[in-house]
Protein backbone atom coordinates (compact mmCIF):
# COMPACT_ATOMS: atom_id res chain seq x y z
CA UNK A 1 0.00 0.00 0.00
CA UNK A 2 2.62 2.20 0.75
CA UNK A 3 4.23 2.16 -2.81
CA UNK A 4 0.38 2.45 -4.13
CA UNK A 5 -0.01 5.90 -1.71
CA UNK A 6 3.06 7.14 -3.33
CA UNK A 7 2.33 6.49 -6.83
CA UNK A 8 -0.29 8.45 -6.28
CA UNK A 9 1.22 11.58 -4.61
CA UNK A 10 3.63 11.75 -7.45
CA UNK A 11 0.79 11.54 -9.89
CA UNK A 12 -1.02 14.45 -8.14
CA UNK A 13 2.08 16.54 -8.00
CA UNK A 14 3.05 15.90 -11.29
CA UNK A 15 -0.56 17.10 -12.44
CA UNK A 16 -0.49 20.42 -10.01
CA UNK A 17 2.71 21.44 -10.81
CA UNK A 18 3.28 20.78 -14.58
CA UNK A 19 -0.57 22.37 -14.86
CA UNK A 20 0.56 25.99 -13.59
CA UNK A 21 3.34 25.68 -15.60
CA UNK A 22 1.93 25.28 -19.01
CA UNK A 23 -0.40 28.35 -18.07
CA UNK A 24 2.43 30.02 -16.73
CA UNK A 25 5.09 29.51 -19.07
CA UNK A 26 7.44 27.85 -16.84
CA UNK A 27 7.56 27.13 -13.20
CA UNK A 28 7.03 23.17 -12.91
CA UNK A 29 10.03 22.96 -10.69
CA UNK A 30 7.46 24.56 -7.77
CA UNK A 31 6.29 21.81 -6.75
CA UNK A 32 7.32 18.88 -8.01
CA UNK A 33 11.52 19.12 -7.41
CA UNK A 34 10.92 19.70 -3.63
CA UNK A 35 8.84 16.70 -3.73
CA UNK A 36 10.92 14.30 -5.30
CA UNK A 37 13.49 15.67 -2.58
CA UNK A 38 10.91 15.18 0.55
CA UNK A 39 10.22 11.79 -0.54
CA UNK A 40 13.41 10.74 -0.13
CA UNK A 41 15.98 11.56 -3.61
CA UNK A 42 19.50 12.96 -3.23
CA UNK A 43 19.20 16.40 -4.92
CA UNK A 44 21.00 15.45 -8.02
CA UNK A 45 18.81 12.08 -8.45
CA UNK A 46 16.18 14.61 -8.13
CA UNK A 47 17.23 16.64 -10.52
CA UNK A 48 17.80 13.97 -12.92
CA UNK A 49 14.14 12.68 -12.56
CA UNK A 50 12.42 16.01 -12.53
CA UNK A 51 14.37 17.06 -15.64
CA UNK A 52 13.26 13.84 -17.62
CA UNK A 53 9.64 14.05 -16.41
CA UNK A 54 9.05 17.83 -17.45
CA UNK A 55 9.64 16.52 -20.66
CA UNK A 56 6.42 14.85 -21.07
CA UNK A 57 5.16 18.28 -19.85
CA UNK A 58 6.92 20.09 -23.50
CA UNK A 59 5.04 16.92 -25.18
CA UNK A 60 1.21 17.33 -23.42
CA UNK A 61 1.46 21.07 -24.29
CA UNK A 62 3.04 20.89 -27.85
CA UNK A 63 -0.11 18.83 -28.64
CA UNK A 64 -2.33 21.33 -27.90
CA UNK A 65 -0.30 24.58 -29.35
CA UNK A 66 0.28 22.68 -32.30
CA UNK A 67 -3.55 22.74 -32.96
CA UNK A 68 -3.47 26.66 -32.52
CA UNK A 69 -0.60 27.42 -34.53
CA UNK A 70 0.96 30.06 -32.54
CA UNK A 71 4.37 29.39 -33.48
CA UNK A 72 6.75 29.96 -36.72
CA UNK A 73 9.68 27.64 -37.52
CA UNK A 74 12.35 30.08 -38.04
CA UNK A 75 12.06 31.29 -34.79
CA UNK A 76 11.81 28.17 -32.98
CA UNK A 77 14.76 27.42 -34.81
CA UNK A 78 16.35 30.59 -33.25
CA UNK A 79 15.53 29.19 -29.64
CA UNK A 80 17.07 25.65 -30.78
CA UNK A 81 20.72 27.07 -32.26
CA UNK A 82 20.78 29.90 -29.06
CA UNK A 83 19.53 27.71 -26.49
CA UNK A 84 20.30 23.90 -26.69
CA UNK A 85 24.26 24.61 -25.67
CA UNK A 86 23.84 26.76 -23.04
CA UNK A 87 21.67 23.67 -21.62
CA UNK A 88 24.35 21.06 -22.47
CA UNK A 89 26.63 23.50 -20.79
CA UNK A 90 24.65 23.96 -17.41
CA UNK A 91 23.73 20.70 -17.33
CA UNK A 92 27.21 20.08 -17.19
CA UNK A 93 27.97 23.08 -14.65
CA UNK A 94 25.16 22.09 -11.82
CA UNK A 95 26.31 19.18 -10.38
CA UNK A 96 30.16 20.18 -9.55
CA UNK A 97 29.08 24.14 -8.22
CA UNK A 98 27.22 25.14 -5.21
CA UNK A 99 23.69 25.64 -5.31
CA UNK A 100 23.25 28.24 -2.45
CA UNK A 101 24.20 31.10 -3.31
CA UNK A 102 22.38 30.78 -7.10
CA UNK A 103 19.38 30.29 -5.56
CA UNK A 104 18.72 32.88 -3.51
CA UNK A 105 20.12 35.13 -6.49
CA UNK A 106 17.92 33.09 -8.91
CA UNK A 107 15.07 33.46 -6.12
CA UNK A 108 15.01 36.82 -6.25
CA UNK A 109 15.28 37.91 -9.51
CA UNK A 110 12.20 35.28 -10.19
CA UNK A 111 10.07 37.21 -7.63
CA UNK A 112 11.53 40.76 -9.24
CA UNK A 113 9.85 39.13 -12.68
CA UNK A 114 6.66 38.73 -11.29
CA UNK A 115 6.38 42.15 -9.96
CA UNK A 116 7.74 44.13 -13.20
CA UNK A 117 5.02 42.16 -14.93
CA UNK A 118 1.93 43.08 -11.80
CA UNK A 119 3.04 46.77 -12.22
CA UNK A 120 2.93 46.78 -16.31
CA UNK A 121 -0.38 46.24 -16.50
CA UNK A 122 0.01 46.33 -20.55
CA UNK A 123 2.76 43.72 -20.86
CA UNK A 124 2.21 40.74 -23.09
CA UNK A 125 -1.31 41.58 -23.88
CA UNK A 126 -0.82 42.66 -27.24
CA UNK A 127 1.32 41.08 -30.06
CA UNK A 128 3.62 43.85 -31.16
CA UNK A 129 6.84 42.14 -32.76
CA UNK A 130 10.31 44.34 -32.14
CA UNK A 131 14.09 43.78 -32.32
CA UNK A 132 13.40 41.96 -35.65
CA UNK A 133 16.57 43.48 -37.16
CA UNK A 134 20.16 41.40 -37.09
CA UNK A 135 20.94 43.40 -34.18
CA UNK A 136 17.97 42.28 -32.19
CA UNK A 137 17.81 38.64 -33.34
CA UNK A 138 21.85 38.89 -32.56
CA UNK A 139 21.07 40.16 -28.60
CA UNK A 140 17.90 37.95 -28.28
CA UNK A 141 19.50 34.80 -29.05
CA UNK A 142 22.97 35.69 -26.64
CA UNK A 143 19.96 36.42 -23.91
CA UNK A 144 18.43 32.41 -25.19
CA UNK A 145 22.16 31.43 -24.83
CA UNK A 146 22.39 32.47 -20.98
CA UNK A 147 18.79 31.26 -20.19
CA UNK A 148 19.46 27.99 -21.91
CA UNK A 149 21.82 27.63 -19.39
CA UNK A 150 20.25 28.64 -16.09
CA UNK A 151 17.78 26.04 -17.80
CA UNK A 152 20.45 23.20 -17.94
CA UNK A 153 22.01 24.21 -14.32
CA UNK A 154 19.15 25.17 -12.05
CA UNK A 155 16.40 24.21 -10.72
CA UNK A 156 13.17 25.39 -11.66
CA UNK A 157 11.82 28.79 -12.69
CA UNK A 158 13.99 29.44 -15.71
CA UNK A 159 11.49 28.96 -18.13
CA UNK A 160 9.60 31.67 -16.78
CA UNK A 161 12.78 33.55 -17.61
CA UNK A 162 12.31 32.71 -21.24
CA UNK A 163 8.67 33.95 -21.43
CA UNK A 164 9.28 37.21 -20.10
CA UNK A 165 12.62 37.29 -22.47
CA UNK A 166 10.14 36.65 -25.54
CA UNK A 167 7.57 39.03 -24.09
CA UNK A 168 9.60 42.24 -23.36
CA UNK A 169 12.42 42.14 -26.08
CA UNK A 170 10.38 40.51 -28.83
CA UNK A 171 7.30 41.71 -28.85
CA UNK A 172 5.31 38.87 -27.90
CA UNK A 173 2.10 38.29 -26.48
CA UNK A 174 1.95 36.21 -23.36
CA UNK A 175 -0.09 33.47 -25.00
CA UNK A 176 2.38 33.47 -28.43
CA UNK A 177 5.64 33.58 -25.65
CA UNK A 178 4.02 30.64 -23.76
CA UNK A 179 3.78 28.24 -26.78
CA UNK A 180 7.24 28.88 -27.45
CA UNK A 181 8.48 28.62 -24.22
CA UNK A 182 6.17 25.39 -23.40
CA UNK A 183 7.49 23.56 -26.95
CA UNK A 184 10.82 24.70 -27.24
CA UNK A 185 11.86 24.75 -23.89
CA UNK A 186 9.79 21.91 -22.22
CA UNK A 187 10.55 19.34 -25.20
CA UNK A 188 13.32 20.06 -26.35
CA UNK A 189 15.67 22.21 -23.99
CA UNK A 190 14.62 20.39 -21.11
CA UNK A 191 14.93 17.05 -23.40
CA UNK A 192 18.60 17.68 -23.72
CA UNK A 193 19.24 18.59 -20.46
CA UNK A 194 17.57 15.72 -19.33
CA UNK A 195 19.65 13.08 -21.30
CA UNK A 196 22.71 14.86 -19.69
CA UNK A 197 22.14 14.74 -16.35
CA UNK A 198 21.04 10.87 -16.88
CA UNK A 199 24.38 10.75 -18.35
CA UNK A 200 25.80 11.83 -15.32
CA UNK A 201 23.78 10.59 -12.12
CA UNK A 202 21.52 8.26 -11.42
CA UNK A 203 17.64 8.43 -12.04
CA UNK A 204 14.65 7.17 -9.81
CA UNK A 205 12.94 5.26 -12.82
CA UNK A 206 10.35 3.49 -10.99
CA UNK A 207 8.88 6.92 -10.61
CA UNK A 208 9.41 7.86 -13.96
CA UNK A 209 5.77 6.33 -15.49
CA UNK A 210 3.48 8.35 -13.08
CA UNK A 211 5.63 12.00 -13.02
CA UNK A 212 5.47 11.47 -17.26
CA UNK A 213 1.75 10.70 -17.16
CA UNK A 214 1.30 13.59 -15.10
CA UNK A 215 3.36 16.17 -17.07
CA UNK A 216 1.63 14.85 -20.18
CA UNK A 217 -1.91 15.56 -19.26
CA UNK A 218 -1.07 18.77 -16.85
CA UNK A 219 0.72 20.11 -19.92
CA UNK A 220 -1.77 19.45 -22.24
CA UNK A 221 -4.84 20.67 -19.63
CA UNK A 222 -2.29 23.46 -18.29
CA UNK A 223 -2.35 24.98 -22.58
CA UNK A 224 -5.78 24.41 -22.96
CA UNK A 225 -6.82 26.52 -20.07
CA UNK A 226 -4.34 29.47 -20.92
CA UNK A 227 -5.43 29.12 -24.59
CA UNK A 228 -8.99 29.36 -23.60
CA UNK A 229 -8.90 32.36 -21.26
CA UNK A 230 -6.10 34.53 -23.11
CA UNK A 231 -3.68 36.84 -22.28
CA UNK A 232 -4.76 38.73 -19.22
CA UNK A 233 -5.34 35.34 -17.70
CA UNK A 234 -1.67 33.98 -18.72
CA UNK A 235 -0.40 37.30 -16.90
CA UNK A 236 -1.93 36.78 -13.85
CA UNK A 237 -0.77 33.30 -13.48
CA UNK A 238 2.44 34.16 -14.73
CA UNK A 239 2.91 36.86 -11.51
CA UNK A 240 1.63 34.32 -9.00
CA UNK A 241 4.12 31.56 -10.22
CA UNK A 242 7.05 33.67 -10.58
CA UNK A 243 6.85 34.70 -6.85
CA UNK A 244 5.72 31.40 -5.15
CA UNK A 245 9.49 30.03 -7.29
CA UNK A 246 10.89 32.55 -6.40
CA UNK A 247 9.86 32.21 -2.35
CA UNK A 248 10.61 28.87 -2.76
CA UNK A 249 14.32 28.67 -4.13
CA UNK A 250 14.71 31.20 -1.51
CA UNK A 251 13.33 29.25 1.29
CA UNK A 252 15.32 25.56 -0.54
CA UNK A 253 18.39 27.75 0.15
Amino acid sequence: MTDFYEQVMLLTVSLLSNGLSAMAGGGAGLLQLPALIFLGLPFSMALATHKIATVALGAGATLKHAQERHTRLPFALLMLTAGLPGVVLGANTILSIPETIAKIALGVLTISLGLYSFFRNKLGQHYRPKNRGWKGYIVGACGLFLLGFFNGSLTSGTGLFVTIWLVSWFGYDYKRATAYTMILVGLFWNGTGALTLALLTPVKWPWLPMLLLGSLIGGYGGAHIAVKYGNPFIKRVFEIVTILVGISLIMSA
